[in-house]
């Protein structure tokens, strides 16, 4: 047998060994290599170029914007809407400041060089920081053309308000990250905004997309809102107050207009107003939507409420006589005066000269609990619930023990707060046949209900009283409309400052239902702090309810009635009165 000598391998053996040699090597220099890149780079050349590879390719998680949803009015009119504009960011890390692109950028910005150079300075530790937020999308184009290293352009939205200050107060606005802040925006806010989506994309050095991968999160917009107002409503209320409150040098008003039957709010203006598209010039004294969260004391729009409470009573009918002479009453310490001495008068003339002493005679007739609480039926003294920022429910005080003196006042609206929104309300339970619905900003599909709180043969009856004061020789003649009948209601009152009620200051106000058989409208106008020798409810108010009203019957195609002011009866006659 042939042995083999020691020292000497077979050829397979040999090839063997050297397989085996290779394998063990060729991990060891692969980490080698690894470690002369990650700890020793200047070895190898292969680190700067990976690391290029790696910054000029980057992988992004980026924002899709939600939309918005859009605001309308009743028939479907934008009054917000959003639209695509261009946020320009900056990694300041990334950015060379000595660029001669700058310059270029710094004149698409309308800002100075040396501003955006300081400002890039400024953030050179952070990775993050805008240059101009909303753009439009060709100044962004022009400015991300320049392609300049570290710039960086990202999609989102604008709002913008077609009807600018005719709407303002009531939709409000959003501010620049798209949430609201004031009106239907804030009210609404959850509602409209929407859920942004997510996609990854590739991008290079310069921030261009090089290729989206793939959508990790679909974006969804948010939901629209159809408010309750006609935006042609609108309009006109948003004129003719700006209009009365112009000429008579008023210090602010407000229009509030009510479908009577759905008790939805038809228009709803304020004054003074802005444009909340230009947000550089925005007023914090005319952000108020005052209709709703400015408080006055209704004055004698209350009364025919306190005539109501009489009815109810049994002690009263329209033709019951009251006499007022001599024209004035003491209680306590304090007089009451009427315009002139109306002498005997019905209730019917009492509303239309809204007369101070046959008021204060009911109450001080009338347990106080009960005038009281017939306001509160209506809705005084309680907030009218559209949800709208800033909503009051004002005050209707319930003393232990009523003194003759705050009776007497309570009856003709002093002591007690309401908003106009409120007192709308009030007069369109009136309009209901003593049905009380709720107020709403938003359209309706249905018809609400309502809840009684008065009886509808005598409502019925107060309303026929009521147009004795649009008619010849009430307070608020300015407010009649040809072919229709107004019932309403003037108020006039002192303005309260810090030391009780201010002398030569008022709120002048008007409130109504249109046609008085059947009203279809309510509304209300407060004119507050006239100046130049007017300030009567009928003189200053009552004219923009008169104008407003008769646009809207004739918009909504409201027949006409046959007017039958002059045959309402009194004692008195028909002979001209004042204003109040």
């Amino acid at each position: 047998m042939n042995r083999v000598k020691p020292g000497k391998l077979t050829i397979s053996r040999w090839r063997y060994l050297l397989v085996v040699t290779v394998l063990a090597t060729l991990p060891v220099a692969g980490l080698w290599h690894i470690a002369q890149l990650q700890v020793m780079p200047d070895v190898d050349k292969g680190y700067e170029f990976l690391q290029g590879q790696g910054m000029a390719r980057t992988l992004r998680t980026e924002s899709i914007p939600a939309y918005r949803g859009v605001i309308t009015d009743r028939r479907g009119e934008p009054l917000a809407v959003s639209t695509p504009v261009v946020t320009l960011w900056a990694n300041p890390q990334l950015v060379n400041v000595e660029s001669p692109a700058l310059k270029e950028l710094a004149k698409t910005l309308a800002i100075s060089h040396g501003e955006l150079k300081q400002r890039l300075i400024r953030y050179a530790g952070k990775e993050f920081m805008y240059l101009e937020r909303q753009l439009t999308p060709e100044q962004a184009e022009e400015a991300l053309r320049l392609e300049i290293p570290g710039i960086y352009g990202q999609g989102e939205y604008k709002r913008f308000y077609p009807a600018g200050e005719v709407t303002s107060q009531l939709v409000g606005f959003t501010n620049i990250d798209d949430h609201g802040q004031e009106g239907m925006e804030l009210a609404y806010d959850e509602w409209l905004t929407g859920v942004p989506g997510a996609k990854q994309v590739l991008k290079d050095l310069k921030g261009r997309v090089i290729k989206e991968l793939g959508l990790l999160r679909s974006e969804k917009a948010g939901e629209n809102l159809a408010l309750s107002i006609d935006l042609r409503l609108q309009y006109t209320a948003y004129r003719e107050l700006k209009e009365a409150v112009n000429k008579f040098q008023a210090a602010s008003g407000s229009v509030v207009l009510l479908d009577a039957r759905t008790g939805e709010v038809l228009a709803m203006a304020n004054q003074p107003s802005f444009n909340p598209n230009d947000r550089g010039q925005l007023n914090s004294d005319a952000l108020r939507n005052r209709a709703v969260t400015d408080l006055v004391e209704p004055g004698s729009t209350m009364k025919p409420l306190t005539v109501l409470a009489a009815l109810e009573s049994g002690k009263y009918v329209p033709e019951t006589v009251i006499d007022t002479n001599p024209g004035y009453i003491r209680v306590g310490r304090k007089t009451f005066y009427d315009h002139r001495n109306y002498g005997v008068i019905d209730l019917t003339t009492l509303l239309m000269k809204s007369s101070q002493v046959g008021t204060t005679k009911i109450a001080l007739d009338l347990e106080p609990e009960h005038i009281r609480e017939m306001f509160a039926r209506v809705g005084i003294g309680e907030s009218p619930g559209t949800g709208f920022p800033g909503e009051t429910p004002g005050s209707l005080p319930d003393h232990r023990r009523w003194r003759p003196v705050e009776r007497a006042n309570f009856a003709f609206g002093h002591g007690l707060s309401a908003s106009a929104l409120q007192i709308a309300q009030a007069y369109a339970v009136l309009a209901n046949n003593g049905i009380k619905k709720p107020v709403t900003l938003l359209k309706t599909e249905t018809v609400p209900e309502g809840v009684p709180v008065v009886d509808a043969e005598l409502v019925a009856k107060l309303r026929t009283m009521m147009t004795s004061v649009t008619g010849s020789g009430g307070t608020a003649t300015r407010a009649a409309i040809p072919a229709y009948e107004v019932a309403g209601k003037t108020g006039t009152v002192h303005k309260v400052g810090k030391n009780g009620y201010e002398k030569n200051r008022y709120v002048g106000m008007f409130a109504g239902m249109v046609p008085a058989d059947n009203p279809r409208l309510v509304a209300v106008v407060v004119i507050n702090d006239p100046k130049g020798g007017k300030y009567f409810g009928g003189e200053v108010a009552a004219p923009v309810f008169g104008n407003v009203v008769a646009d809207a019957l004739r918009m909504l195609k409201v027949p006409p009635q046959i007017k039958a002011s002059e045959q309402v009866t009194s004692v008195v006659g028909k002979k001209s009165g004042g204003a109040t």
